[in-house]
């Protein structure tokens, strides 16, 4: 069995030749030998080496290191048994290493050889006289096996050294496809080879033919140089055609440029210099016998594939793969096996940027930042990663930082040159659709884009996506909800800027530069070919718009003005006659200085007039079938909304602000694809009409309307309802019949006094707090989704019916009148906040206090721990025995003296409570480890509270109700006495981290890890560090491994759950060692200290040190 040839050896010699001196040596042999050393190829020199009956030691070593082996076959080479040894073990050579073998036919014809004829026959013959058959018969095998092998034939040839050119080349192009290393340690190279090996299933003798696809400078010519180094050897001939796209170039009609591109793919196939193709069937009748790989580099035209890509021409098992950015031609061509080269993950483009800018996977201390910034200019695309690494090798910090500017609004030459052939070669139609989608529509729907560039005369939005898709200039992605968004790479978006900027203004399809801009308004120099224009106000000195700025705009269809919220401060003078093109689709104008504008708004698709003076938009009723948003918010003089009868497909509409609006038109109650409706802030509104009729109506949002006395019957599709600081009493009837209702917002409505309507079932979020009510619906209960109860405020509420066991969070926090809550009160994984709730009698604190928490806690008004702890003490630490019993309930009382700023479930700064008060916290807690040492040490730290008092009961019962795995984060360290042990708990504050290096020590514990994953590094048995954490219901970090062992630096940061607390302070046991337990991905690693038995019954005691940092930020909301 042949070793596989791609397999790395090392060849001592390029060429053996076996030959029978008398006949080659001094003519052709020499001249061969002349020729290899102009070609640099290295020939084993057999001078000095004595001829006899036995092949030499020295010459079978010399074949078996040697990578091909020429046999020159004369009509005198079998007259040497010690030639025919030779090529014994040269066919051995070829089978057990893989050996190339190649012939020369010297004045012999090739079936004397094969059939030991004519005179080299004789000379065989006399060979064999005195040898034994199994001699005989051997070397009649392998002369009969070379005499097949096809070889080049002297009287084929006009002279002697046009045949040893092409033995020369020969051996050149065999040695030039050995084993490629060039690409060895590219970044995900790897993944694409497997991924397009499979699809060329190399053992189907089959012909096939496989398309790679992706943008420019994804790496498709990369995976394809790289896949003909590895597969080279597999085929009889090879051949790279690259730098198709210029064929085109060569003023040929289409079938001479055919016939052309044949006589091209032959020449390197054959490797001969001159053959001439009278007709497209030379291809089959030159390559159909022979096993070959062909690569078409770079194909741009449709003709290019049928010249040179035809299944029917090639041998069995040949290969063709074709790279192209034109997905469209490949499909056209029947090519049914298509890879499509994706842009690779953060963490691959990293590492790309990475090794091109430090040579190495990851960046040095101090270039976390700036590498993540320069990373993300280029859009993950491998080419800019590669080009702008390579610009900032060997620069500074301070060099880099003073590149950024530069990087992020301008393309490097060789990016744009590459960047820009896919654009050059569109339609001019689909041309400006790219450039419309650099500036203005990247990530949005493809729905959103139709509807906003159909039907017009200047583009076929509908064909153009997808050309721009095929030629992999824009992806068409799909998003959680099954809709599909454009998105095109950073890189392109900065090229197609740098189009437009070198366009003429006068035939500029896109207005954005604001001087440019500035010309063209005040001297009403607009043309029709401009489809968009972009102002950004705070650019400019001053601007009086001519009142026929827009006449010849005739084709306008975008139209931004970025003004600021205030008119007043404007810098930009609007003539009253001014008027703007019926061509407009997007109307985007910003503190729009005028009470009224001219505009036929027949083709509009989206009117945003935020914060403009506008009283009132146009007169009558407007022809509005293509509009889908208007959104009128911080109008604060707009009187009256017009009639929109006639706006049939409006989809969201938003008056928020529009403080002189008293009425809703009664036409809003006929809008059937109407989803979001908002209305915030509209102090003057009183009159809302039915919107019962609505049926597409999901959102409703209004709160600040404090003249609002009633509201409307609403639709069953609605989903989301929020009434906030409303004059409103009660909500109407119509609502106990939306079902689909899933977040209720009754916030701040005083005239709200009581809260008895049947709740949706499928009710996740209720927010009542602020309101007059002074009990809630029992069928509350029944809400088996609802996790989020917000009732805070609420001073007139005296009690709380049953809950649901869904129940997450209730907040329940200055309810000052609340006694009672229901005697079933059993929900372990709810968080419960009772702050200010002063008035809560003995029952219902017991029936709070007596909650079994699984991943919950509560906090209540409270001077003293509990009665029932088995273990108190003053202060912060308390210390207990080791009990059978591993479950505890904890009872911390806490003093919060200053403002506390409280975080809402996202995180967002919400609130500042001021009280001074003591209240107890409470939860669960269960042991993971066995305990050696004769005492417990709890610590705890309260963070902006004061903790007066610490206690612990122990629970008996040993059913899953308590706080299962909290412990599974917490440090756990044994020291020898109590003294050392408050020594070494003492909690140090790190306050004066730079963010600068928060940034950089995240990267030292986090460095690369998408290297290590591609190296397979054991993170279980890598050097971990671990913080202290908060004892809030089971925390869920994301431990970091830290590669660096030596690291000494703590880690700043760990991604908690939504419900833990967002910020902790780092800390590092240097004496503990760490080890990593993942045996459940949701938990995260105990971090202990590992004893032998006798050392540890030495430890007097066994610490936990935790922190309740930030707990009050989960309950006081």
């Amino acid at each position: 069995m042949a070793s596989s040839s791609s397999s790395p050896r090392n060849w001592r010699y390029n060429v053996f030749t076996s030959f029978h001196g008398p006949d080659v040596r001094i003519k052709f042999l020499s001249h061969l030998r002349q020729q290899f050393i102009y070609n640099g190829i290295t020939m084993f020199d057999d001078n000095g080496i004595e001829r006899s009956q036995i092949i030499a030691p020295a010459l079978k070593k010399a074949i078996g290191e040697s990578r091909i082996a020429i046999l020159l076959l004369s009509k005198n080479y079998a007259s040497s048994s010690w030639s025919l040894d030779e090529l014994l073990e040269i066919l051995k050579c070829k089978e057990d290493i893989g050996q190339i073998v190649m012939t020369v036919f010297y004045e012999v014809d090739p079936s004397d050889v094969r059939n030991q004829t004519g005179d080299f026959g004789i000379a065989f013959k006399e060979t064999c006289a005195h040898k034994t058959e199994e001699e005989r018969q051997k070397w009649t095998q392998a002369l009969t096996y070379v005499g097949n092998i096809a070889g080049e034939d002297f009287k084929h040839w006009p002279n002697e050294a046009k045949m040893i050119e092409k033995i020369a080349r020969d051996v050149s192009d065999i040695l030039n496809v050995t084993p490629c290393r060039d690409f060895d340690g590219m970044v995900g190279l790897n993944d694409h080879l497997r991924e397009m090996e499979s699809l060329l299933d190399l053992k189907n003798d089959g012909v096939k033919i496989v398309g790679i696809s992706g943008p420019a400078g994804i790496g498709k010519s990369t995976i394809a140089t790289a896949l003909h180094g590895r597969l080279s050897n597999m085929f009889q001939r090879t051949c790279f055609v690259d730098n198709l796209r210029e064929s085109y170039k060569i003023g040929l009609d289409e079938y001479r440029l055919k016939l052309h591109l044949q006589q091209q793919l032959l020449a390197y196939v054959l490797n001969q210099d001159k053959i001439r193709v009278g007709h497209l069937s030379v291809m089959k009748e030159r390559l159909d016998d022979l096993r070959v790989l062909i690569i078409l580099d770079d194909v741009e035209h449709l003709y290019q594939l049928e010249a040179l890509a035809d299944i029917r021409w090639f041998g069995p098992g040949s290969r063709v793969i074709v790279t192209t950015e034109n997905r469209e031609i490949l499909l056209q061509h029947g090519i049914k096996d298509i890879y499509h080269v994706g842009f690779p993950s953060e963490g691959e483009a990293l590492m790309i940027f990475c090794l091109s800018a430090f040579r190495q996977p990851s960046p040095p201390y101090g270039f976390l930042k700036l590498t993540y910034e320069v990373a993300s200019i280029c859009g993950n695309l491998p080419l800019g990663l590669h080009v702008l690494g390579t610009l900032l090798w060997g620069k500074s910090q301070a060099d880099w930082i003073e590149e950024l500017p530069r990087l992020k609004d301008c393309l490097d030459g060789r990016i744009e040159s590459v960047l820009k052939v896919g654009y050059e070669s569109l339609y001019e139609k689909d041309q400006a659709l790219f450039l419309l989608i650099a500036v203005y529509f990247n990530y949005d729907y493809v729905d959103y884009v139709t509807s906003m560039l159909e039907n017009t005369n200047v583009l076929d939005v509908r064909l153009g996506l997808k050309k721009l898709a095929n030629r992999c200039l824009i992806q068409i992605d799909i998003d959680h909800n099954r809709k599909s968004r454009v998105v095109m790479n950073r890189l392109l978006q900065v090229m197609a800027r740098e189009v437009i900027s070198k366009q003429k203004i006068s035939k500029r399809k896109i207005l954005e530069d604001p001087q440019d801009i500035c010309y063209v308004l005040e001297e009403a120099k607009g043309k029709g070919s401009a489809l968009g224009l972009s102002l950004d106000v705070a650019e400019i000195k001053e601007l009086v718009i001519n009142k026929k700025a827009f006449k010849k705009m005739c084709n306008l269809l975008i139209l931004k003005v970025f003004n600021g919220t205030d008119p007043r401060d404007s810098k930009l003078h609007v003539p009253e006659e001014m008027e703007l093109p019926s061509s407009i689709r997007l109307l985007h104008w910003e503190a729009y200085p005028r009470k009224s504008f001219r505009f036929g708004p027949e083709n509009l698709v989206t009117l945003n007039m935020e914060y403009s003076e506008l009283e009132k938009l146009w007169k009558g009723t407007q022809p509005l079938a293509n509009l889908k948003e208007m959104n009128l918010c911080g109008s604060s003089c707009l009187k009256e909304l017009p009639d929109l009868s006639k706006a049939a497909n409006l989809e969201r509409l938003d008056v928020a602000e529009c403080n002189a609006l008293v009425e809703i038109p009664s036409s809003v109650a006929n809008l059937h694809k109407i989803v979001n409706l908002h209305m915030e802030s509209c102090e003057s509104l009183e009159v809302i009409p039915t919107l019962i009729n609505l049926a597409s109506l999901k959102i409703i949002n209004i709160h600040d309307c404090p003249r609002l006395k009633s509201f409307p019957d609403v639709p069953t599709s609605l989903e989301e309802l929020v009434i906030e600081k409303t004059g409103v009493q009660e909500l109407p009837a119509s609502f106990r019949h939306c079902t689909g209702v899933t977040t209720l917002y009754i916030c701040s409505n005083r005239n709200l006094k009581t809260f008895s309507t049947h709740l949706p079932m499928g009710l996740r979020k209720l927010d009542l707090s602020n309101c007059g009510i002074e009990w809630v619906t029992d069928s509350i209960k029944d809400l088996h989704n609802l996790y989020y109860l917000k009732l805070s405020g609420c001073k007139r509420l005296v009690s709380l019916p049953e809950l649901p066991c869904s129940l997450e969070c209730l907040f329940a926090e200055d309810c000052t009148s609340l006694e009672r809550v229901s005697d079933s009160l059993n929900i372990p994984n709810a968080q419960f906040n009772f702050i200010k709730c002063f008035t809560l009698d003995r029952e219902a604190r017991r029936a709070i206090i007596q909650q079994s928490f699984v991943h919950g806690n509560v906090i209540l008004p409270a001077r003293e721990v509990l009665e029932e702890v088995d273990y108190r003490a003053r202060g912060n630490c308390l210390t207990i025995p080791p009990s059978a019993f591993n479950r505890f309930k904890v009872c911390v009382v806490l003093v919060i003296g200053d403002s506390v700023k409280s975080a809402s479930e996202d995180f967002q700064l919400q609130t500042v409570y001021t009280f001074q008060t003591e209240h107890v916290f409470i939860f669960d807690i269960s042991f993971p480890l066995i305990f050696n040492g004769r005492k417990i040490m709890l610590k705890f730290f309260g963070g902006y509270a004061r903790i007066i008092e610490c206690g612990v009961q122990i629970l008996m019962d040993e059913t899953d109700g308590s706080n299962k795995g909290l412990f599974e984060n917490v440090e756990w360290r044994t020291y020898k006495s109590y003294e050392e042990a408050v020594e070494k708990e003492e909690y140090q504050w790190d306050t004066n981290q730079s963010e600068e290096e928060e940034e950089d020590d995240l990267w030292d514990t986090h460095e690369s890890n998408e290297a290590f994953d591609k190296e397979d590094h054991d993170y279980e048995s890598a050097p971990t560090a671990y913080e202290d954490i908060c004892l809030n219901p089971s925390p869920k970090l994301d431990p970091i491994p830290n590669p660096t062992a030596s690291s000494s630096r703590p880690l700043s940061r760990f991604t908690f759950p939504d419900s833990a607390a967002a910020f902790a302070t780092p800390r590092i046991d240097d004496e503990a060692s760490n080890k990593d337990d993942n045996e459940e991905g949701d938990k995260s690693e105990i971090v202990s200290e590992d004893k032998d038995e006798d050392t540890a019954h030495d430890g007097d005691y066994q610490s936990i040190s935790s922190k309740l940092l930030h707990m009050l930020s989960l309950c006081v909301n």
